[in-house]
């Protein structure tokens, strides 16, 4: 955090607690004693915060003139440059709000509008007018399936009641329609759309289910099929993408400088490796199992990436390639 966002916490800090040990200090803020020691100064003598040692308490506190409920710091009133939320924390508030817009009127109605106006309150509690917040940064969500809402919520609370579902799934890939009975485990939000991670009991394995491909869902009294943490990670979130299982390979994609500049800070896969080259070219590393996904990310960067390895990755692009140029060339 940089050094504002660092004056912040320590006044958040002092103001939680009657007083913070300095090793507390260090450790929330990340840094060093002589990085602690310049803001300390820093507050105390450009910005007047009445921060004192209490040698008995072991402690940075703020110094009060008065104890009890009339007690108010000494000193002249200080006051923190202005800050607004870091990247991560002004995505989640801005989503948040965009997601609450869209909830219809129900039977939540009476829940969701102090929510939207705590929302609004959030977004505005710093020198900035919310409107104004609103207006000029957007998030923006492409791409996105809806899901049937009754299906969700039959989802939802099997997964929280840890219920057996029986659904009727439609396969995209074949167009046809199979009767399942699965053990939901977590619902997943990725890209934008809803999926379920559960055991399916026809397959007698772990599988992604898309929600919005589910057609029909049931919840039936038996007792879901538990399945450790540990193994879901192992066989869900190793390899790339929705199309998951245990990581088997490891796609290595070459992109040139031009491009290198962008994707050497994208995050592809949380146990992604990459480094740049001698000419400036960017190698990124990913785990992989099922390439379907991969392959349709490969290719929307067009000529600006080469598949390196595996040789049946870099034949699965050639191949798509080979696919669209018969297909516009003959259209």
């Amino acid at each position: 955090m940089n050094q504002t966002e660092r004056l912040y916490k320590i006044e958040q800090m002092l103001s939680e607690s009657a007083v913070v040990p300095i090793g507390t200090l260090l450790a929330r803020l990340e840094v060093s004693r002589a990085t602690f020691k310049r803001d300390l100064d820093y507050l105390r003598d450009r910005l007047n915060a009445p921060i004192v040692w209490d040698r008995e308490a072991g402690g940075y506190r703020f110094e009060f003139r008065a104890r009890g409920e009339g007690a108010r710091r000494a000193g002249p009133r200080h006051e923190l440059p202005g800050l607004w939320f870091n990247s991560s924390e002004a995505y989640a508030l801005l989503a948040m709000q965009q997601l609450v817009k869209e909830i219809e009127p129900g039977l939540l109605a009476g829940q969701v509008e102090p929510l939207k106006a705590r929302l609004r309150a959030l977004l505005g509690s710093t020198d900035h007018d919310v409107d104004e917040v609103e207006r000029r940064i957007r998030v923006v969500q492409v791409g996105a399936r809806r899901a049937n809402p009754e299906h969700f919520a039959r989802i939802a609370k099997a997964v929280l009641a840890r219920k057996q579902v029986a659904i009727t799934y439609f396969t995209r890939g074949t167009g046809a329609e199979s009767a399942r009975v699965i053990s939901p485990q977590r619902l997943v939000n990725y890209r934008g759309s809803w999926y379920v991670d559960a055991w399916c009991h026809l397959r007698e394995g772990l599988r992604s289910f898309s929600v919005d491909a589910i057609r029909k869902a049931e919840v039936l009294p038996e007792r879901a099929r538990s399945v450790a943490e540990k193994d879901l990670k192992e066989a869900l979130e190793t390899s790339y993408g929705i199309f998951r299982g245990k990581a088997t390979k490891v796609a290595q994609l070459r992109f040139p400088p031009a491009r290198a500049r962008w994707v050497s800070n994208e995050v592809w896969h949380p146990q992604q490796k990459g480094a740049f080259e001698a000419d400036g070219s960017y190698l990124l590393e990913v785990p992989y199992h099922d390439d379907r996904e991969l392959v349709m990310d490969v290719l929307r960067h067009g000529a600006d990436v080469e598949v390196v390895g595996p040789p049946a990755l870099r034949a699965a692009v050639l191949a798509q390639v080979r696919l669209v140029v018969t297909r516009h060339a003959t259209g």
